[in-house]
């Protein structure tokens, strides 16, 4: 992967289409000229981090709709174990499943991680704001989940 292909704020963002729980693929340009978009990348369905960050963005979806924001959450699981998640925690955005982890590349998201002294690839958290444009308006990389969702709607509220 070359890095100068990486997200970075004020570039066009990279387009891609993935299979979502809507039932259809979901691609980024569907949103360019109507919406901002929020794209956050998490690494599995229904361990704790993650379902805390699913359902902080849940907990927010008026104010998301109220600035004409949708709310897009990829991971490399399945379609199966994103419905079974999105229906348990009751997520009222679509989750896209990039199960060969082609887009969280591109987005310079899966990365090394280090569990337990074990090596491993996966996603690393980041959220992307992707502006009505369809260029990277904020990166977040690394996200503790504590406070972030604030931190993005006072983002997305300025924009």
């Amino acid at each position: 992967m070359v890095s100068n292909v990486l997200p970075v704020i004020g570039r066009p963002a990279p387009d891609f289409s993935l299979p979502s729980t809507t039932g259809e693929n979901i691609s980024l340009k569907q949103f360019k000229g109507k919406k901002t978009v929020v794209l956050y990348f998490y690494p599995k369905d229904g361990t704790p981090g993650c379902t805390r960050e699913a359902c902080d963005l849940r907990d927010h979806t008026a104010e998301f709709e109220a600035a004409k924001v949708v709310v897009l959450g990829v991971s490399t699981d399945s379609l199966e174990s994103h419905q079974h998640f999105k229906e348990k925690q009751k997520l009222p955005f679509p989750l896209l499943s990039d199960e060969d982890a082609a887009v969280s590349k591109l987005f310079g998201v899966y990365k090394q991680k280090n569990l337990y002294g074990k090596k491993h690839l996966g996603i690393e958290r980041t959220t992307f704001v992707i502006d009505k444009t369809g260029r990277v308006a904020q990166i977040w990389p690394k996200v503790k989940v504590d406070g972030h969702i604030q931190d993005v709607l006072e983002f997305v509220a300025g924009d």
